[in-house]
C-alpha cells in the first residue's frame, strides 16, 4: 500500500520537511539508505552537497543518474533503500527521464507496494495518475505523462494564497476536468499531505480539493481527503 509525503515546498528556505518525514524511517538504522531522485533538475549538481549534508548522521544518500546509470544499477538502489526522496523542479523532465530509462515501471511497483517516498514540487505531483496538472512547460517534448498512480488524486504544488493568484490557477486547472474525471488536490507552500494506503489526509497547512463539476472545497488539517 503506498506511502506517500507530499509537500509543496521542502521547508522555511531549506529542507526541514523532508527531513522530518524522512527520520522515522532511518532513525536507528546502521545501513539506511535515501534513493535521491533529483530528476526534475538540469543543476541537481548544485544541491548534491546541501542535500547530503542535510542527511548527514541520519542515513547514506545514493543518487539516481537517469543519463549515467544502468536500469540494473538504479533497481539495485531503489531496492536497497529505506526510501526515495523526489526532489522538484520540471514535472515533464522528471517524468521523462523516469520512462525513458525505464526505471518507471520498476519505481512504480516498489512505491505502489509501500516503499516510503517523500517528495515535493515536481516529486509530489509525480505521484498521482498522471503529471498534467504540473505547471511546468513540457520543453523536453516529452510524450510520458502517466506518473506513479500511486493515490487517485492529481496534485498541483504553489498554489497561491491571494485571490486573483487562486482565481487565476482555478480556471486554468478546471481545464484538466474537461478531459479527465479525478480529483486535484491543490497545495499551497508549506503544506503536507499524506497517504497512508488508501487514506489521504491534510497533515499541516493549507490546501483544497477540486472536483469535476463542483465547487473548491478547502480541506481540514487532520481530515481525511476523500
Amino acid at each position: 500500500m503506498p506511502n506517500l509525503h507530499l509537500f509543496s515546498s521542502p521547508g522555511k528556505d531549506d529542507v526541514r520537511y523532508i527531513i522530518e518525514a524522512s527520520r522515522p524511517y532511518l532513525e536507528g538504522k546502521d545501513d539506511a539508505t535515501v534513493a535521491y531522485m533529483p530528476l526534475a533538475s538540469l543543476y541537481a549538481e548544485r544541491w548534491q552537497k546541501y542535500t547530503e549534508d542535510s542527511f548527514k548522521g541520519l542515513a547514506q544518500l545514493e543518487t539516481i543518474n537517469a543519463e549515467t546509470m544502468s536500469l540494473p544499477e538504479m533497481e539495485d538502489i531503489v531496492r536497497r533503500a529505506s526510501l526515495v526522496y523526489i526532489s522538484g523542479g520540471n514535472t515533464f523532465l522528471l517524468n521523462h527521464r523516469l520512462h525513458v530509462s525505464k526505471l518507471m515501471i520498476f519505481l512504480r511497483k516498489k512505491v505502489q507496494a509501500g516503499l516510503p517516498v517523500v517528495a515535493f514540487s515536481a516529486g509530489a505531483v509525480l505521484c498521482g495518475p498522471n503529471i498534467l496538472t504540473a505547471e511546468d512547460m513540457n520543453t523536453v517534448e516529452t510524450s510520458h505523462f502517466e506518473g506513479l498512480n500511486a493515490t487517485p488524486f492529481n496534485f498541483s504544488a504553489h498554489y497561491p494564497l491571494d485571490a486573483y493568484g487562486q482565481s487565476v490557477k482555478d480556471e486554468w486547472l478546471a481545464d484538466y476536468h474537461f478531459f479527465h474525471d479525478n480529483p486535484v488536490v491543490t497545495m499551497s507552500d508549506g503544506a503536507y499531505v499524506k497517504v497512508d494506503g488508501k487514506k489521504t489526509t491534510l497533515v499541516r497547512g493549507e490546501a483544497w480539493i477540486m472536483r469535476k463539476d463542483l465547487e473548491k472545497e478547502k480541506l481540514e488539517e487532520g481530515n481525511l481527503i476523500k
